[in-house]
């Protein structure tokens, strides 16, 4: 048994190792605040530190490489990228800086450079940083008037002048429009707005417009919210866009097309990401007799590895503006999801022109209402001027390896007596449907073949040929009109 004695001497020797002042429980409260204190400090530190390590890590600082050999940042021109400077005036002494200097490059630091529209030069190179926006100003005042196309005689939506593009240049040449990602945005929700109220009295102007210039190449940029068409490349030669994203709503953001390539030879568009609200890729060339007195065919176009997506219009389209001609086109290995329709080609008397040696082949179409539409009574003309017995020719258009799922028509072929559709084939075809009327795969005046088996069954226009090119079912109606569904 324990002596009591030696217990009650030990807790006194206890007592003694432990200093006075901490027997006390307000000191002994006071001294575990200030070790809990320590330690917050010691955390919150610590955690700083790791959130900026994992900021980094998510957003790297990623240096601008230097792709000319003379360089400029525009913030030494004076630029602002706070969301409200207007930068105009630096965009302007910078660019011609690099015109006195005979090329350069321009960086565009991360932030937000409000400005009004500015023209490029040769030989240049805009760079955009990542996490670096370019803003255009939403207020027409600030946007210059330039002169009607003259391919199409007029300005798109109103008679008369024209508001400029934000990014614009006339007669260049070697133009590289490029970055980390960074954004040109042309905060179009305004101009949509009035453009419904009717109260813009001119045209829109595209996000980046380029006329009459060459040795052009666009890549790793998102744009967005254009006022109108996107991207316009006007009669220009060698141009190349690539891996870029373009964005607008689907819905509510009229004309909004992505790519449209107007008179334009030796062009390149592949690797890219479309969600507007209009045509994802419309190739045009000119509008009705003005198109026609202009004679600048859009030719020898390539348009590959594509995600497009539109709820209002097609996928990829050619026209309806096409009076100067569109030809040798390949369009392939294309994803059009969710969309309207996926392929259209549209015309209509009075344009003239012709659409001839078109190729499709390897497309997607996901959920996708029309997959194939060829229209030619596309009726909407510049004036009264134009000539009804201008009639554009349509020929040598060739599908293979289409593909899909939830497509309700598969294809519309809508030609006419005045335009037939001449010297289609089909082949290697099978797309899921969900519209269950009898003829889901329409046409109207359409002379051509299908080679091997194709889902659905094509319609009786086209002869129809087994994989080794012999005749099993030749034609017996050709001008069926028959069609119980507008694309």
């Amino acid at each position: 048994m324990a002596d009591p004695f030696k217990l009650q001497h030990r807790k006194l020797e206890y007592k003694r190792l432990i200093p006075s002042f901490l027997l006390s429980h307000r000191t002994l409260l006071t001294v575990l605040w200030i070790v809990g204190f320590i330690l917050i400090v010691v955390w919150q530190r610590t955690a700083v530190e790791r959130l900026l390590i994992y900021r980094g890590m998510a957003s790297p600082t990623r240096p601008i490489p230097k792709l000319r050999p003379l360089v400029f940042n525009l913030s030494d021109f004076g630029a602002v990228g706070d969301g409200v400077t207007i930068n105009t005036k630096a965009f302007e002494k910078a660019i011609s800086e690099i015109r006195k200097q005979g090329g350069g490059q321009l960086n565009v630091e991360p932030g937000h450079w409000l400005t009004a529209p500015f023209n490029l030069t040769s030989h240049m190179t805009l760079f955009l940083a990542e996490n670096a926006v370019i803003l255009g100003i939403d207020d027409e005042s600030y946007w210059p008037l330039l002169p009607p196309l003259p391919s199409y005689g007029y300005g798109r939506e109103r008679r008369g002048p024209r508001y400029g593009s934000l990014i614009h240049g006339q007669n260049l040449k070697d133009v590289v429009i490029t970055g980390h990602n960074g954004t040109i945005n042309g905060q179009g929700r305004s101009w949509w707005e009035k453009y419904r109220k009717k109260l813009l009295n001119h045209t829109r102007g595209p996000l980046l417009q380029l006329m009459w210039s060459r040795d052009i190449y666009i890549s790793d940029v998102t744009f967005r919210d254009s006022p109108f068409w996107t991207l316009h490349p006007y009669d220009c030669q060698n141009v190349v866009i690539r891996n870029v994203t373009i964005l607008a709503p689907l819905t509510e953001a009229p004309n909004t097309d992505g790519i449209d390539p107007d008179s334009c030879v030796d062009m390149v568009i592949e690797d890219s990401y479309i969600s507007v609200g209009d045509d994802g890729v419309a190739i045009k060339s000119g509008w009705d007799q003005y198109g026609i007195a202009y004679s600048r065919p859009s030719s020898n176009i390539t348009i590959r590895n594509l995600v497009v997506r539109s709820m209002i219009s097609a996928g990829v389209s050619i026209g309806s503006e096409m009076s100067g001609g569109v030809s040798n086109i390949i369009v392939e290995n294309l994803l059009i999801w969710n969309s309207k329709r996926g392929i259209r080609i549209k015309t209509s008397p009075g344009r003239g022109g012709h659409i001839r040696h078109v190729i499709y082949r390897n497309l997607t179409l996901q959920n996708v209402r029309v997959g194939i539409v060829i229209k030619t009574d596309y009726n909407e003309h510049p004036d009264e001027g134009y000539d009804p017995n201008a009639l554009p020719v349509i020929e040598d258009i060739s599908f293979t390896g289409i593909r899909g799922e939830g497509v309700r028509i598969p294809a519309r072929i809508y030609g006419s007596a005045e335009i037939p559709v001449r010297n289609i084939t089909f082949q290697d075809m099978s797309v899921g449907i969900t519209y269950k009327k009898k003829r889901i795969f329409q046409c109207s005046f359409v002379q051509g073949r299908v080679i091997g088996k194709i889902f659905p069954a094509p319609c009786e226009n086209l002869d129809w040929y087994d994989d080794g090119g012999k005749l099993i079912r030749q034609s017996t109606k050709k001008n069926t009109k028959d069609l119980d569904y507008d694309g």
